[in-house]
Parts: structure tokens; C-alpha cells; sequence
């Protein structure tokens, strides 16, 4: 199965849309690296049943050291296998130094997706979406306010965004490849819909960013369980019950794709 089957797959066994970051933070975790993958590990644990991906940000691990690569992997080992798990690494460079990137993440360290981004061109892009099972998303419209120094920038008829959303579009041969777009911008979001009907969303930003959930999802959901993926970390990681905090964003997720689904379901 490709990335984006088994994700609908998990989509749809958990009636879920909801994708939970794992992304230790030294500050409120005690006890180190150790202490950061108990964490995660229980996470996962109490919430496997809610969450249709997990996606790992490797920064949050890198800051534990050379240590903080085997932590991610065992925390990747305990995640249940019909679950993708998604690096979100947004790896750049040419194409050669891409292609190492690739082998690390899909090869050594057995993720299902990742994020990259596509400033070097279609070439770069080439070296990840060669593993036709594995997901790429290229971010194209992230979640910070400084989006707009770029990514709004004139290029050709439309902005930059919109130009990285065609790139991405025309990178897809193996139709593995989605785009991270912000979810505390739903109009730019929309745009992109409209642009690219059939085109994967990431959409982080939700929680303590201030995405919000229903206008989201209403600006990209399809009906297809893969067009919307909601990424939610701290608001689920570090709430006094995390299980009742997914569940609680599972279902509000859900509610807003049953009232934005053309099938109305």
C-alpha cells in the first residue's frame, strides 16, 4: 500500500482526520531524552485509536543529540503498524544531498512521509518523490506570520504559494505528493482547493498556533479522507488529560468535515 492509502485506510477505521505531533519539549518533559520518549510512548499508547497519522518534528528530537535519533526511532518502533508515521523534517538542498536526506528518513529510519520544501526546484523534489509508497508533502503555505515576506510575492498570474502548489502538482507522477498548507490561513487555503481539486493537505497550525479547525477544514476537505490532514501537538501533548484533548479535536474535526463534505457525510 502507498502512503496515501494507508492513510485513508487509518482515516476511515478511526473515523478520524487527526494527525498528533510528538514533539518533546525539554522544558515541561523531566528527565531528558529517557523522560521524552516515556512520554511520547504513553501518548501513543492512549491515543492510537484517535489519531490517523503521528507526525514527529525533528527538531524536538535533535536537541537531545546524537541521542535524540535512536529516542524518535523507538518512538516510531511503538507507534501500531497500520498507523503512517510522518517526519516533518522540510528537508531542502540539490538533488544528490536529497537524495541522501530520502535514503535517512525513508530507508534508515522507516518514516512514511515527510516534509520538504521546494525552493531547489523539480529535480530536488524528484529525489524524495521516487519512493512512490512514501509521502512527500511540500510546504507551500506555512502557519507563521511571516509567510507573507515570500510566499506572497508576485510569480507569474498568482502569488508564490500558488506557483509552489503547480510545481508540486507537476512533480507527482507516482501520486505520492501532497502540500503543507497553514491552517490559520483558510482563504489562501481555499485558493489552493480551488486551484488543485485533488491535491493532499497538511495543515498544521491548530491549537496553540490559533489555527481554526472548522474554517480549515471547510476551505480543503473533499470528502477524500487523505485532502485534510489536521496536525495538533501541544494542545494534545501537554493538556492536563491528553486522550480527552484528542478526543475532543478528533470529534470537533470531524464534525466540521461531515458539514463541509459535498455528500454532506
Amino acid at each position: 500500500m502507498t502512503y496515501f492509502d494507508r492513510l485513508r485506510a487509518a482515516s476511515v477505521a478511526r473515523d478520524s482526520l487527526l494527525c498528533i505531533g510528538l514533539d518533546p519539549e525539554p522544558a515541561v518533559i523531566a528527565g531528558g531524552l529517557d523522560g521524552a520518549v516515556d512520554f511520547c510512548r504513553t501518548l501513543v499508547e492512549r491515543t492510537s485509536d484517535l489519531a490517523c497519522c503521528y507526525k514527529p518534528n525533528a527538531a524536538f528530537w535533535e536537541q537531545y543529540g546524537p541521542r535524540g535519533w535512536e529516542g524518535l526511532a523507538t518512538v516510531r518502533r511503538c507507534v501500531p503498524p497500520d498507523v503512517p508515521v510522518l517526519l516533518d523534517c522540510k528537508r531542502a538542498d540539490v538533488p544528490n544531498t536529497m537524495a541522501a536526506y530520502a535514503s535517512a528518513v525513508f530507508e534508515a529510519m522507516e518514516f512514511d512521509a515527510a516534509t520538504v520544501h521546494a525552493y531547489h526546484g523539480a529535480d530536488s523534489l524528484a529525489a524524495f518523490a521516487r519512493y512512490g509508497t512514501r509521502g512527500v508533502y511540500v510546504v507551500c503555505h506555512t502557519s507563521n506570520p511571516g509567510r507573507a515576506d515570500l510566499q506572497h510575492l508576485p510569480s507569474g498570474d498568482g502569488p508564490l504559494f500558488m506557483a509552489v502548489a503547480q510545481l508540486a502538482v507537476r512533480c507527482n507522477d507516482a501520486g505520492n505528493i501532497g502540500v503543507v498548507m497553514g491552517a490559520t490561513a483558510p482563504v489562501e487555503a481555499a485558493a489552493v482547493r480551488a486551484a488543485f481539486p485533488r491535491l493532499p493537505f497538511l495543515m498544521p497550525g491548530i491549537g496553540r498556533q490559533g489555527g481554526d479547525v472548522e474554517a480549515a477544514v471547510r476551505s480543503s476537505f473533499t470528502g477524500d479522507p487523505a485532502s485534510c490532514l489536521i496536525g495538533v501537538a501541544g494542545a494534545i501533548m501537554y493538556a492536563d488529560d491528553p486522550r480527552r484533548a484528542a478526543v475532543g479535536w478528533r470529534d470537533r474535526i470531524r464534525r466540521a468535515a461531515e458539514q463541509s463534505s459535498p455528500s454532506g457525510c
